[in-house]
């Protein structure tokens, strides 16, 4: 009976693990040094933008600006702290914001540290910045 003793607190001691390790927030982002310096990246290292028609908490980027500016989407178990939040886009998904900016990518940045949406639709585009 011992081993099967033993085997049960293995086991438990594994899930416990796994669920504290799931309830420590992991930032969706982190920072990527490009050409222009420090920005936002996401996990395979393309960089993040906000958009300057946004208020803080809501997204003003949906249909065909939504295709171009895909949001960095948030699944229902993301755990917001420090400087990050969770919003509700228009369409009812949840998207990942930075200081209150909703976070995007740029469907014209083809590799990690690409940078070509800063400026873009007369500078109202810019990297986002950690």
């Amino acid at each position: 009976m011992q081993g099967y003793s033993t085997l049960k607190t293995v086991i438990f001691l594994a899930f416990a693990g796994g669920l504290i390790g799931s309830a420590v927030a992991a930032e969706p982002a982190h920072t990527a040094q490009t050409a222009i310096g420090p920005v936002l990246a996401t996990s395979s290292g393309m960089t993040l933008y906000t958009f300057d028609r946004d208020v803080p908490g809501k997204s003003n980027c949906n249909g065909k600006c939504a295709e171009n500016w895909p949001p960095l989407k948030a699944d229902g178990t993301a755990q917001p702290s420090g400087n990050w939040s969770v919003i509700t886009r228009a369409d009812g998904s949840k998207q990942w914001a930075y200081n209150g900016k909703p976070l995007y990518t740029w469907s014209k940045d083809h590799k990690p540290g690409d940078t070509t949406g800063n400026g873009v639709n007369k500078n109202t585009w810019h990297v986002a910045q950690p």
